[in-house]
């Protein structure tokens, strides 16, 4: 379910993996571990100099945001620093996170260039430092810089699979099994040796979790009380523990909430 999916099997490192390239996404594709490849990843300097001098730098404190859903689009926004949560909400208010995105990716598509509006949200989930490169400019880049426009297809490409591989998540796949995907990936991302097990070292609610699995809070909180009762996980203030991998990989793979 959530991406980068190498997710506890046998043997994991124990140090916190570095967020800058990756990305935490619902889909079971373990192809996609890291994220899609960095939008500047193969430019030489000198083009990375031209492309930053028509940026625009921006700096966000966690939970401002950054684009909002049917609000005017130009460009996109290439993150230098921390973590930006996209999401769509719908009619009634429901939101559904689509993905965390970190260092080296860009957001602000699906639309790229100038025009339309945005069809989602975005928002600093840490504190976070972000360069706009606006619609024009970036147009006119793609065509000067033929790695720029190939890495713009790359990354757009990469979110219209996970995107997609999110639909049928949603729609194929229990909660309970969403969740038990995601408490394993969280581990194998973020995971760090703790006397009780392996605590996920990063500050997600248990709001930000319904949100990743398309479920309640209440649910959420509900559903780790009871796995705590069967020494599954155990909650820490807001941290979480988990202390029983083979219980999770067993609830993944069972049918029924």
């Amino acid at each position: 379910m959530l991406q980068a999916t190498n997710v506890v099997r046998g043997a994991v490192p124990a140090t916190v993996r570095p967020a800058g390239g990756s990305s935490l996404l619902l889909t079971e594709n373990q192809q996609w571990i890291g994220g899609p490849p960095p939008l500047m990843d193969k430019l030489t300097p000198r083009e990375r100099e031209l492309v930053l001098k028509q940026g625009r730098r921006k700096v966000l404190n966690r939970g401002q945001t950054l684009f909002s859903q049917g609000g005017k689009h130009d460009g996109i926004w290439l993150i230098e620093s921390g973590r930006i949560r996209v999401f769509y909400t719908s009619p009634l208010g429901r939101e559904i996170t689509l993905a965390y995105w970190h260092v080296g990716n860009f957001v602000g598509g699906p639309e790229v260039f100038e025009g339309t509006v945005h069809q989602w949200s975005g928002v600093a989930s840490s504190n976070c430092s972000v360069v706009h490169l606006p619609g024009k400019e970036l147009r006119s880049l793609a065509v000067e810089i033929p790695n720029l426009a190939i890495g713009l297809i790359e990354g757009l490409t990469f979110k219209g699979k996970c995107y997609s591989a999110l639909a049928q998540m949603l729609g194929t796949r229990s909660i309970t099994q969403r969740l038990a995907h995601l408490l394993l990936h969280l581990v194998e991302l973020y995971g760090v040796e703790d006397a009780d097990g392996r605590v996920i070292a990063a500050a997600f609610t248990h709001a930000d979790i319904a949100h990743m699995v398309g479920a309640t809070r209440q649910w959420v909180t509900i559903s780790l009380k009871r796995m705590q009762e069967k020494g599954i996980v155990v909650t820490k203030r807001s941290q979480i523990v988990v202390c029983r991998a083979d219980a999770l990989e067993e609830m993944r793979g069972q049918s029924g909430d």
